[in-house]
């Protein structure tokens, strides 16, 4: 399986989500088998002034080389796109992606994100930007099955992502319209996967091997990317890599691994970018961690008072001591 000329590990990617798969979330989830990673949002027109805080977004340093890692861009205009991309060109990263499936009102209502599935045109028009401002990285595109239910567009635009040089598509079974709410449409996946000849990986609701499975059997999809799912539970990439191959399933984590592996992410925030800004990021972080364990709703209203790092040795030795009751 590839991105272009990228080799990708067969199984699961870890998705983009804006507040949560920061370096310290990629780095982990690279670490525990994910095909590769992709960063937080970034605004194309941010990038086009030069912005610090959107640079600051996209830079990893000494980041994994062995999994490869995008960077996405979202945005509404084709121009903007383009020079995003040619901006950025000097960074360390192996490949551009695009967004065309964020629902979030503040950017559909600027015309970015799951608005452009409305335009199939545009959409062609952006990932022909990007490309021809990619030198030889490969481009990517992150969309949704549609609008809403009057508008499922997802085969007009991957016929016309792909016609403007995308590599991969990944398709989130549902419209905007449906946001995040239970059921994904994987016949509109498949659709997709029929119409065109690039790589198309699905996405939405797969929290298990089993989801994985059930997503590839239902739509002939290459792949899965995870999202909030893998939160909290890293080693879920190298449960879904070994069903993907027919392979034993890894052993689950003891619970001290899952608590050192919260340590090591929580601490990376703290390195990257102080206590001060990591620690309230690091809440919601943690409550992902205390999923399925004795004392859990003691233990999240503890997550929400994390202040410094220091809080979060205090938070595991609860944790330890509650499991022992």
């Amino acid at each position: 399986m590839k991105l272009g000329t990228i080799a990708l590990r067969p199984g699961a990617a870890f998705a983009p989500m804006a507040g949560f798969s920061d370096a310290a979330a990629r780095r982990l989830m690279a670490g525990h088998g994910a095909s590769f990673t992709v960063s937080e949002m970034v605004s194309a027109k941010a990038l086009c002034f030069d912005d610090r805080k959107s640079l600051q977004l996209l830079r990893w340093e000494d980041r994994p080389q062995d999994v490869p890692y995008g960077v996405q861009l979202f945005g509404s205009d084709a121009e903007s796109m383009g020079k995003a991309a040619a901006c950025i060109a000097g960074e360390d990263f192996d490949f551009y992606d695009i967004n065309m499936g964020c629902p979030a009102p503040k950017i559909v209502n600027n015309g970015a994100g799951s608005r452009l599935m409305l335009n199939p045109a545009l959409c062609g028009q952006i990932v022909e930007a990007v490309v021809k401002n990619a030198g030889e990285r490969p481009v990517s595109v992150k969309m949704r099955t549609g609008w809403d239910d009057d508008s499922k567009t997802a085969v007009q635009v991957a016929k016309a992502c792909e016609q403007a040089g995308a590599a991969l598509v990944v398709v989130h079974g549902r419209t905007r319209e449906k946001m995040y709410a239970p059921g994904v449409d994987f016949a509109a996946i498949a659709e997709v996967k029929n119409a065109v000849g690039i790589p198309v990986w699905g996405n939405g609701d797969i929290g298990s091997a089993e989801a994985a499975l059930q997503m590839q059997q239902c739509t002939g999809c290459d792949g899965v990317m995870i999202g909030r799912a893998a939160l909290g539970n890293p080693w879920l990439f190298a449960q879904v890599a070994a069903a993907w191959q027919g392979l034993p399933a890894p052993k689950a984590p003891t619970l001290r691994q899952r608590m050192a592996a919260f340590r090591a992410q929580v601490y990376e925030m703290c390195e990257r970018e102080g206590e001060h800004k990591a620690m309230p990021q690091a809440r919601g972080q943690a409550m992902h961690y205390m999923a399925g364990l004795r004392g859990a709703a003691e233990l999240r209203r503890e997550c929400g008072r994390l202040t410094y790092f220091s809080d979060v040795d205090r938070l595991i030795q609860k944790v330890y001591e509650l499991q022992e009751e």
